[in-house]
């Protein structure tokens, strides 16, 4: 035969096809057609054999039938007229006896995907649907689907839509999950198949005759249906209640998203069911595949998110074996970080001291960043883990001890002692640019313990010109001004130098700007220098947390059973992404006190918001419960992108007038006002954490006790709908306060506090009749959500009145 791909090839092909001695042999002429589908799997065009391929295609052997079918549905769309020549014979063969051939025929009649053809097709799939024959049946369903894909804007035939409802009570249960997966495609733009309590009921009955992926269709469909009362909430749970413990994963999965879906306003049901699935997913983790095992892995760590104590008995079962890929050990460590208590901490610390020196430098820093989440509640335990670590000279080891102990000391102070001494010598071994930023930031923020640290800072300063990375010239900058300040003796020389070569050698304006803004700082005189770069040496908003408060389950339940859980990563486990910890955005957990004041504080609204109604913790809860509601700092949003955001439509919005309430279809300005005494006077420090902690970012504020009193702030929402896709939608705000500021030294009326000592928990906020003045909130949101923005209001009011003195 000639060489594959060339004309040749096609010339041949066609000649055998047209052979009458080839045609008169079954098995010769079956040969030559299957030459002529590797051919074309194998990327020649072929397409030119498209009329001998049509008269093939008139056969009873149905091999040689599927052989051609496969052809022409390749090549019909380059050959639209010539695909009119074998509909006759799929027609033909739509009548054949045999339902194989029938349903072979019908098929491949809507694999042509050719709008000329719908006409001759309609009949046939029409037909189909009354066919006696289960697989001719279930093929007519599917093609009316995708006769509609192929015809968008077609109008929906009612007829053919009833016949799909009426079919949903075929006997053939994988007919009825074709009708269900049909009305979805053919009803979208009306939001899929109606499901009613008739409709969900049989299909519940009859959940146990469907296969796999048939089950997982009907639960994902029924996350749509509201029981009508308790008693039917409970009879579809008990129908459930076999699913939940499926052997097949998919099936277990579909079910307990459908668990959370239905069960939103009872937390206890909805952990009850949690509970259940845990024998389940452990059998997951230790399935033959391993996309299921890591998938597995995601759904658990999502799991102990709201019950943090699930999988404590169990924590053997995610111990990483050898020969697993690096992406499941991982997972495995940050679920092991999760299961951390009082009882098996010795031993997965020492199974993790295992994996640091695993020959996969990913696992082994994950490993090393794991021990390291740990040691903010087991510092000493940890640290002597690390210390033991930098011993083995390894620059990826050292790198990653570094870095975690930078991370460690951030969020525990008490172990600078312990750090101070351990980077005695490691600088030799450090080669990568984030292990040398890691070292450097510790040089600078405990220059002064560390005996050696003017000598590796000139290593450093004599190697500045080799050095490769913008990242260690800028931290070397800052950590030499700061070293400055505390041993100016040993490093005044060296800084020179260094400030020398950056400003009049460095070609990376970054770095030269660095160093001027310091060099003119210096000018200032040093304890100018001290207030702007003494920074702080941990976060004060941060503590030492054994574990983490339980989040509700309608923070995740929407996500459960998707692919955004196999997206989400630790943001701790990623060192190479990390910069000093103060330029980090820490993603802030709540802390046990503030969390148990939000949750005990009553929300109320001012008598005069647009709104009027009142509301109290629990009603925020039922309602997130009901609809779950999130806030997010990402993406990040400048200052310059809020100033255009919020004088976008301030003109607008000043023409209102005593219009409190501006409404348009993509966009809302709204206005409240809420008694929350002192708030001017809370410290920007306070109030910054305090919004943080709910994931509301402050961009700028006005000193205390300044007046008029404002402060900006934003954040994202992602609200989800009961079996919707989660709405993301962007809020920008201001706190404004105008009134006067009077003292009233109550303590001079009760008796309790005298003078000046009654500071500020004896004055109020007071208006001109002697009421408490209240703080004006306006904000603004795009796209308009009105359920998402009274959610937020009520979270920014409950922040403002945990902060209020009162409740302090």
């Amino acid at each position: 035969m000639p060489y594959l791909g060339s004309e040749d090839t096609v010339r041949e092909l066609r000649r055998a096809l047209c052979n009458p001695n080839v045609q008169s042999d079954q098995l010769r002429y079956r040969s030559t057609i299957l030459k002529v589908i590797r051919a074309m799997s194998q990327g020649v065009d072929v397409s030119g054999l498209f009329s001998e391929m049509v008269k093939a295609c008139a056969t009873v052997d149905i091999v040689q039938k599927k052989l051609v079918y496969v052809f022409l549905c390749s090549y019909a769309t380059l050959n639209p007229e010539l695909s009119l020549l074998v509909i006759n014979t799929l027609r033909k063969d739509c009548q054949d006896p045999n339902p194989m051939v029938r349903s072979l025929a019908l098929r491949n009649m809507t694999n042509l995907r050719l709008p000329s053809l719908v006409e001759y097709v309609e009949q046939p799939l029409t037909a189909g649907l009354r066919d006696r024959a289960a697989c001719v049946r279930r093929v007519a369903v599917l093609g009316w689907a995708k006769l509609h894909n192929l015809q968008p804007n077609s109008e929906i035939d009612a007829a053919v839509v009833n016949e799909l409802y009426g079919m949903l009570r075929d006997p053939d249960p994988v007919v009825m999950v074709n009708c269900l997966r049909a009305l979805e495609e053919i009803l979208r733009e009306e939001g899929g198949v109606a499901i009613n309590k008739p409709i969900t009921h049989h299909l519940l009955n009859r959940l146990k005759e469907s296969d796999v992926w048939g089950q997982c269709e009907v639960l994902r469909i029924l996350q749509r249906y509201r029981p009508q009362s308790e008693n039917e909430l409970f009879d579809i749970l008990s129908l459930l209640d076999a699913s939940l413990v499926s052997p097949h994963p998919p099936v277990m999965a579909a079910t307990l998203s459908l668990f959370l879906c239905l069960c939103s306003g009872l937390p206890a049901v909805s952990l009850a069911a949690l509970e259940r699935v845990r024998g389940p997913l452990l059998a997951a983790c230790g399935s033959v595949s391993r996309e299921t095992r890591f998938t597995a892995l995601c759904h658990i760590q999502l799991l102990l998110r709201s019950l943090p104590g699930l999988m404590g008995a169990h924590y053997k079962r995610f111990f990483c074996g050898y020969a697993e890929p690096a992406y499941i050990k991982q997972r495995k460590m940050q679920v092991l970080v999760e299961l951390v208590n009082d009882d098996n901490v010795a031993m997965l610390l020492d199974e993790l001291k295992g994996y640091c020196t695993d020959v996969n430098t990913d696992t082994a820093q994950a490993a090393i960043s794991a021990i390291g989440r740990i040691g903010r509640s087991y510092s000493d335990r940890c640290l002597e883990i690390l210390t033991g670590l930098l011993g083995l000279k390894q620059e990826h080891i050292t790198s990653a001890v570094v870095q975690t102990m930078r991370d460690l000391v951030w969020v525990c102070p008490q172990c600078s002692d312990t750090v101070c001494l351990a980077l005695e010598g490691c600088e030799e071994t450090l080669q990568d640019s984030q292990g040398r930023q890691a070292l450097l930031w510790l040089l600078a923020v405990y220059g002064e313990r560390v005996s050696s640290a003017p000598y590796t800072l000139e290593v450093f300063i004599d190697e500045v010109r080799s050095e490769a990375s913008l990242g260690v010239k800028m931290e070397l900058l800052t950590t030499t001004m700061r070293l400055f300040l505390c041993r100016p003796a040993e490093t005044q020389d060296m800084l020179g130098r260094l400030l020398h070569y950056c400003i009049e050698e460095e070609t990376d304006m970054c770095v030269r700007d660095q160093a001027l803004f310091y060099y003119r700082l210096l000018h200032c005189g040093t304890e100018e220098t001290r207030k702007v770069l003494q920074g702080r040496r941990s976060d004060p908003s941060l503590g030492v947390l054994i574990g983490r408060p339980a989040e509700p389950i309608s923070q995740w339940a929407y996500s459960f059973n998707t692919l955004e859980p196999l997206r989400q990563r630790c943001v701790e486990t990623e060192p190479a992404s990390r910069g000093s910890p103060e330029h980090v955005t820490f993603d802030p957990k709540p802390n046990t006190d503030l969390s148990d004041t939000l949750n005990c504080s009553q929300i109320h609204s001012g008598s005069d918001s647009a709104s009027g109604f009142t509301y109290s913790s629990a009603n925020v809860l039922a309602s997130s419960l009901a609809a779950p509601l999130s806030l997010s700092l990402s993406p990040a949003l400048s200052p310059e992108e809020f100033e255009r955001l919020w004088m976008q439509r301030q003109a607008s919005h000043a023409d209102q007038g005593a219009e409190k309430l501006e409404e348009e279809e993509d966009y809302v300005c709204m206005e409240e006002r809420i008694q929350c005494p002192a708030i001017p006077h809370c410290s920007p420090q306070s109030l910054q954490a305090a919004m943080q902690l709910v994931n509301i970012q402050t961009l700028a504020f006005t000193p205390p006790h300044t007046l008029p009193w404002r402060v900006y702030l934003y954040t994202h929402t992602q609200h989800a709908h009961s079996g919707e896709t989660p709405r993301i939608t962007l809020i920008v705000g201001e706190l404004l306060y105008t009134g006067e500021v009077v003292e009233i030294k109550k303590g001079m009326e009760d008796g309790d506090v005298e003078g000046e000592e009654a500071g500020l928990s004896g004055r109020e906020l007071v208006g001109k009749d002697g009421e408490e003045e209240e703080v004006k909130v306006t904000v603004k949101q795009q796209p308009r959500d009105d359920k998402v923005l009274k959610g937020f209001l009520s979270i920014l009011t409950t922040v403002l009145h945990t902060l209020s003195p009162e409740n302090n």
